[in-house]
């Protein structure tokens, strides 16, 4: 087998162990449902109840933990297959990975898996843990199946340093503007259940999360240290055009897109820090913030072709 296809393999490997753990994340939310978050809130109840029912609770709050441990475990090794995967890509190439945009999107995933491991096991952050797995399984599912292209050598355009400093950026402004997306989308989950009880006790998985005034501001801490990284991806970007088409800017369908993204994330914090807008329509911007993110990278590629058309399938 050659080291391509070690590569694939690799990729493979780790979008159906994404999903694997995808699956035990779910599980572990779908087995909170009906336990409280504290289990002394509700143990006058179980005394009168009996020992059975307390047994059971008991068992069941083994139960999540269980399906919360496997989850991370299974997604730590998903996230060594995945390296592999795209470090075997580069080895095979002789360049690093991120020719077109079957590597890139591998490469990006990858940086997001990254962030969400160091944040689970560091700042017990696994709650982030069932949209995060959704995504790497898609992406990468998507990459092995749709996206994959053979290994070819690089076009001129991209023999520049300033290619490899501009992409390195958009994986790192992109690893946290997806954390802080996924963590958004939580936020307006664990936001209606708030309101929902009404300050009553609750039970279920998100009754076990962060409040959502600690998730409105993580995400908001994730999107203000990915919007200058974005902006200096940009900034590399067109230097790197300078470099290779003899301009700055050009309104390239994915320049053209990488400051609609810019703008959009430039509008959440803006909204955030003039207008007050946390929490509901912060994290809405947010979430609208990623798709415009990943339609860039990925949608402008299939549905517009221009000068970054390298990129594409």
């Amino acid at each position: 087998m050659s080291i391509s296809e070690l590569s694939a393999l690799g990729i493979v490997t780790a979008a159906v162990l994404y999903l694997v753990a995808f699956m035990a994340h779910a599980a572990e939310w779908a087995s909170a449902r009906g336990l409280a978050a504290d289990p002394q809130s509700v143990s006058a109840e179980l005394v009168e109840a009996g020992p059975g029912d307390a047994e059971n609770d008991e068992k069941a709050r083994i139960r999540v933990d269980m399906f919360g441990r496997m989850g991370i475990g299974i997604t730590v090794i998903a996230l060594v297959s995945h390296a592999l995967g795209v470090v075997l890509r580069g080895v095979a190439a002789h360049r690093a990975p991120w020719g077109n945009m079957y590597e890139f999107t591998i490469s990006a995933l990858l940086f997001v898996a990254v962030a969400y491991v160091v944040l689970a096991l560091t700042k017990d952050m696994r709650w982030l843990g069932l949209p995060i797995t959704l995504l790497l399984a898609v992406g990468n599912g998507l990459a092995a199946t749709v996206f994959y292209v053979a290994i070819a050598p690089l076009v001129p355009a991209l023999h520049s340093v300033w290619f490899l400093i501009h992409i390195v950026a958009a994986c790192i402004a992109g690893a946290a503007f997806n954390v802080g997306g996924m963590a958004s989308i939580i936020y307006l989950l664990q936001e209606r259940a708030e309101k929902k009880a009404d300050g009553a006790p609750r039970t279920g998985y998100l009754a076990k999360l962060p409040s959502a005034k600690v998730m409105d501001t993580f995400a908001y801490r994730a999107h203000a240290f990915a919007f200058p990284v974005w902006f200096f991806t940009i900034a590399a970007g067109s230097i790197w055009a300078e470099y290779a088409w003899g301009r700055f800017w050009g309104w390239d369908p994915k320049e053209t897109w990488s400051l609609v993204t810019f703008i959009i994330y430039s509008m959440y914090l803006h909204a955030r820090a003039t207008a007050g807008w946390r929490g509901r329509n912060a994290a809405i911007i947010a979430i609208i913030g990623v798709v415009s993110f990943w339609f860039n990278f990925i949608g402008v590629n299939l549905l517009v072709s221009g000068l970054h058309s390298y990129a594409g399938i």
